[in-house]
């Protein structure tokens, strides 16, 4: 691959070789290859345990993330773990189709078809399937889709799970069926829609549709998770406001009004979504619910909030472009872990414990892992309210991450009806055009351009105005200048239409930089948030353990190194 000169700012495809690194390493060698769930970084030495999400959940984030990661990054390492992870799901299917439990020798959990795990095993199917087109993937799905179906509770109007566990002998309780006693709604059906809806428009399976079109009747017109007004169900039936569950089931049905031409299920959507912003940070930190558990962001929650926040752009909501970027730039990049100097590891077994814990190079297995829960301005997450320190890392915000750099890396140059749109200021290559991005250091964008361009726009953040925005284009030795006052140059509210491209171009947008002070609020936990562009470079009171936003370098020229982007042969859409 030819190199050139490149901004030395945030790529994602290397930050999804990072995440591969971790997804491979907290594969337990010694336990089947079943991944390690959560770390504990603040140990001495630092440890990673098993734990009950081990089986359908996490072998479904760790396929999915790893099938997103190899496909931005192009890197092939760690294929013999992958395809460990890949037989050790498919044997946890029983003859109903559904995804079950395993029974760890050491916790004796209770085996059982958690609802919550479904989701990510469907998921896991679809990009499987949709990477590959192997027919194994797809026999899983298909009878995984038909056990949703077959199980749920089906009224003249909405489906609904009546327990959050399902047996081989059925539903623990016949009563609590006919009592309507189902647990939260969002959880065991609301999130399920977004991989079923997938696997419906990549096959055309009937069954998920239905499911889809059932589960959505019931989170919007009867099950009261979210208020009239958008904001979350507090109540502990609805498990306290859980932030990734509602806002993953926004992200769902925003999808399925998308895939439906409903626009009114997009304003509902939207509704909700902008109450939540007002319970996050503008930098993406998110509560993990409205209760015991309000100081504990998931690194799960923000991918939730990027994605939804992608299909409202997509339909007409154009701010959320903004809004989404200013959330990968600084949370999602902020959350994953890249320096360890600060975890104490052991290189040797001698302390760990089969099927439970390994102390064994933790360090070097996590480089890449996402936050577990991690507070504003610090990875680990040790306040004196909620439930105090948990866990530093857990295997779903690691592929929930890894799905957040694939959002936003796949959404950063989009093509529709002829029109190719920069929606994302971030490096990025593509058959269309490369971006250059000289952020946060210089407001400067470089466009070249790869092929002829009927249609070409770019979307300039908020703050940069327009009175001093500056377009130099060069083709065959001519330039020609241009600049954001210019008349019809403005589309879509923020997007600087640039017209037609010819392959060879190279077209350099400058603006100026802003530099401001916010004032930012978690749950009643005030900070001071400073930022050049679009990106926090400093947060105070700083954090303790592993302080966010402290070491991030700007300068007033960009760095530059030798470098160049991937570009896949094919398209991969989710």
């Amino acid at each position: 691959m030819a190199t050139r000169q490149i901004p030395d700012t945030l790529m994602l495809e290397e930050r999804a070789a990072h995440a591969l690194n971790a997804m491979v390493g907290m594969a337990d060698e010694d336990f089947g290859h079943i991944p390690f769930f959560a770390a504990n970084l603040m140990a001495k030495p630092a440890f990673v345990t098993h734990g009950d999400w081990d089986y359908g959940s996490s072998h479904g984030r760790m396929i999915d993330g790893m099938i997103l990661a190899r496909h931005m990054s192009g890197a092939t390492f760690g294929r013999e773990v992958e395809e460990r992870y890949r037989a050790n799901l498919l044997s946890f299917f029983k003859e109903d189709g559904m995804s079950y439990r395993q029974l760890n020798p050491v916790y004796r959990w209770e085996t059982n078809a958690n609802l919550i795990d479904q989701r990510a095993v469907i998921l896991s199917l679809t990009t499987w399937y949709m990477e590959t087109g192997d027919e194994k993937a797809k026999e899983a799905a298909d009878r995984h889709v038909a056990a949703l179906k077959r199980i749920a509770v089906k009224e003249r109007d909405i489906w609904y799970y009546p327990a959050s566990e399902y047996k081989e002998s059925g539903w623990p309780s016949a009563n609590a069926v006919q009592l309507r006693l189902a647990p939260d709604p969002a959880s065991f059906c609301g999130r399920l829609i977004m991989p079923l809806l997938k696997y419906h428009e990549l096959t055309g399976n009937p069954d998920a549709f239905e499911l889809c079109q059932y589960f959505t009747a019931l989170i919007t017109e009867r099950s009261r998770v979210f208020l009239e007004d958008g904001s979350f169900n507090d109540a502990p039936a609805y498990r306290s406001g859980h932030f990734h569950t509602r806002l993953g089931t926004l992200d769902a049905i925003a999808r399925f009004g998308e895939f439906t031409g409903n626009a009114a299920l997009i304003a509902w959507v939207k509704k909700s979504y902008d109450w939540a912003l007002t319970k996050c940070t503008s930098f993406g930190w998110t509560p993990g619910d409205l209760h015991e558990q309000a100081y504990e962001h998931e690194t799960c929650s923000l991918v939730d909030l990027i994605a939804t926040g992608i299909t409202l752009a997509r339909n007409g909501y154009v701010e959320y472009w903004g809004t989404v970027e200013r959330f990968i730039r600084n949370h999602l990049a902020e959350s994953q872990l890249l320096d360890l100097n600060w975890v104490e590891q052991l290189d040797d077994k001698s302390r760990d414990i089969r099927a439970d814990r390994s102390y064994y190079k933790v360090a070097d297995r996590s480089r890449g892992a996402f936050a577990g829960y991690s507070a504003p301005n610090d990875f680990c997450c040790d306040v004196n309210e909620g439930r105090g320190h948990t866990n530093d890392l857990q295997l779903c915000c690691l592929g929930s991450g890894t799905r957040g750099l694939f959002m936003g890396w796949s959404n950063a140059i989009t093509e529709r009806d002829g029109m190719i749109s920069v929606n994302f200021l971030l490096n990025r290559g593509s058959k269309w055009l490369d971006v250059d991005s000289y952020l946060p250091h210089e407001g400067k964008v470089v466009l070249h351009v790869r092929r002829d361009l009927p249609r070409l726009a770019v979307r300039i953040p908020e703050w940069a105005g327009f009175t001093k925005i500056n377009v130099l284009r060069e083709l065959d030795g001519e330039t020609a200048e241009s600049n954001g006052k210019a008349p019809s140059s403005w589309i879509n509210k923020c997007f600087l239409l640039l017209g037609t491209a010819r392959e060879g171009e190279t077209i350099t947008i400058t603006f100026p930089l802003s530099y401001r002070t916010t004032q930012e609020n978690a749950v009643g936990q005030s900070f001071t948030a400073q930022w050049r562009g679009d990106d926090v470079v400093e947060i105070s009171p700083k954090g303790r353990q592993k302080p966010l936003y402290s070491g991030r370098a700007v300068y007033d020229r960009a760095p530059m190194r030798e470098g160049d982007y991937r570009r896949p042969d094919r398209d991969f859409v989710w």
